[in-house]
């Protein structure tokens, strides 16, 4: 894979679902009511069940391992959490739109190329995750 400064990736459009959200809890381990009791989390103030940030931003992180076809090519992830993921009760949830550009394209120890590619992720037009950033080792 050659890349280079501006190249956009294949654009990602994933649906996160409440089921989504169970097997994730399952997974993780994090079964705090926000992500699965609409009562809770609209009495702590929240519109609705929210996704869990770091399932929004696992999701989003596709982007990248789909593009490099190898998920140990990223070498660094990171993004903030600026806006809820609203998960309604429906069988479709909510879609999650995710794009992403080369921001750079380095050497690093002399010989290894790094691309930094900067992400997207939407949900009805508004981000919701902020400076998501990753790092991806290219092939030699």
């Amino acid at each position: 894979m050659i890349a280079t400064v501006g190249d956009v990736l294949p654009a990602l459009s994933l649906r996160v679902t409440r089921a989504e959200l169970v097997r994730y809890a399952g997974a993780s381990g994090d079964f705090n009511p926000i992500h699965w009791n609409q009562r809770f989390a609209v009495d702590v103030g929240l519109p609705d069940v929210i996704a869990h940030g770091m399932l929004t931003m696992a999701l989003a992180g596709r982007l990248v391992t789909n593009w490099t076809g190898d998920p140990a090519a990223v070498v660094g992830y990171a993004a903030r959490f600026t806006r809820p993921v609203v998960v309604p009760d429906t069988d479709d949830g909510v879609a999650l739109e995710v794009t992403g550009t080369v921001k750079a394209v380095d050497a690093e120890d002399g010989a290894l190329r790094i691309a930094t590619v900067a992400i997207v992720a939407a949900v009805d037009g508004k981000t919701v995750l902020g400076r998501a950033t990753a790092r991806v080792r290219l092939p030699a």
